[in-house]
């Protein structure tokens, strides 16, 4: 079995560019007030769901590995 995440999308940050949706609308969705959320808070690791959180402009979408609580993306400075 591979990696898990746990996906959280800041909606206070989450601007509504949609770019999550175009990069993997398998893991996100946009609601009516076109805030980001994932389809699953928890799910398999995946290129679709880190380019969708590497594109978002703000940076809303946080991916932390599960069990450790390693942060994957964003990157710590």
């Amino acid at each position: 079995m591979g990696d898990r995440w746990h996906v959280e999308v800041d909606r206070s940050v989450c601007i509504g560019s949609g770019m999550c949706v175009n990069h993997a609308p398998d893991a996100f969705h946009l609601d009516t007030a076109r805030q980001s959320h994932p389809r699953e808070e928890d799910r398999d690791a995946g290129e679709g769901v880190l380019a969708a959180a590497e594109g978002c402009p703000v940076e809303a979408i946080t991916l932390t590995l599960m069990g450790s609580g390693e942060v994957v993306f964003p990157p710590e400075e």
